[in-house]
């Protein structure tokens, strides 16, 4: 069934939600639909408090580790974490308290080429079952194909039933941004829900365009109940105006119950 995850994206040590296109290394195009005054812990401890689990906490560059320990350390087990993962760090994030990591750049070498040998090696290091894999991706025709590098560089790996058959393997959850869309709160990418609730053998969360509470039924309707749904620009949460975090929150316990 389908759930609502919580989401903390830092960026410069602060809380933001970034229109994710604009993620380039020009700092003067970043695209900022929301920055908090308070800092990352207070979200985190405000997912415990509301008992959310599954969230990610993402590391948007560099200057975030202080920030991104104090989430931690506030909900420990109750944030994976990405951002900068390789097999040498991952490890210390899981004691730092996440309760998974999450990759995606480090699988490929600089022009977007899938290196097979660093995901076994992560797998070796984290175990199967605190890795998620982000499959984060652009839409090219009716394909998608996965973005690394901020979502700017596009790999070699098109979202195929095959791939996420293989990667399962691997991991134990999908992350997947639809980055065309992700943070302009224009309605979920529809086709691409319906696809990872038709292929995806293990659980999935989706973000990108949620604008109103019945995206979560819509992802769930698509999907099957087999994707969960991040909102993150559109939450009141974070400065939105369309949807209530605290409905959110309701439509969790209300599937629960």
């Amino acid at each position: 069934m389908t759930q609502f995850r919580p989401c903390i994206d830092l960026h410069q040590g602060s809380v933001k939600q970034i229109v994710g296109s604009s993620l380039t290394a020009d700092e003067d195009s970043l695209q900022t639909n929301f920055e908090s005054e308070l800092p990352a812990e207070f979200f985190a401890r405000r997912y415990r408090d509301d008992a959310l689990t599954g969230g990610h906490l993402i590391q948007l560059g560099n200057n975030n580790e202080a920030s991104a320990r104090a989430a931690l350390k506030a909900y420990p087990q109750g944030l994976q974490i990405g951002g900068g993962i390789k097999a040498n760090n991952s490890s210390a994030w899981l004691e730092a308290g996440a309760s998974h990591v999450i990759v995606t750049s480090w699988l490929f070498d600089k022009g977007g080429n899938f290196l097979p040998e660093r995901l076994d090696a992560l797998v070796q290091e984290t175990g199967k079952e605190h890795l998620v894999i982000d499959l984060s991706c652009k839409s090219i025709g009716k394909d998608w194909v996965v973005a690394m590098n901020h979502w700017q560089t596009q790999t070699n790996l098109r979202l195929e039933a095959s791939l996420l058959q293989y990667l399962a393997e691997h991991c134990s959850e999908f992350l997947v941004h639809a980055a065309d869309i992700e943070g302009q709160c224009t309605g979920i990418d529809k086709a691409l829900v319906n696809f990872l609730g038709k292929h995806s053998p293990l659980p999935v969360t989706y973000a990108g365009g949620a604008s109103a509470l019945e995206d979560l039924d819509l992802v769930e309707q698509l999907s099957n109940g087999r994707v969960d749904l991040t909102i993150g620009s559109a939450l009141d949460l974070f400065g939105g105006s369309q949807v209530c975090y605290t409905d959110c929150v309701q439509w969790n316990q209300n599937r629960l119950s």
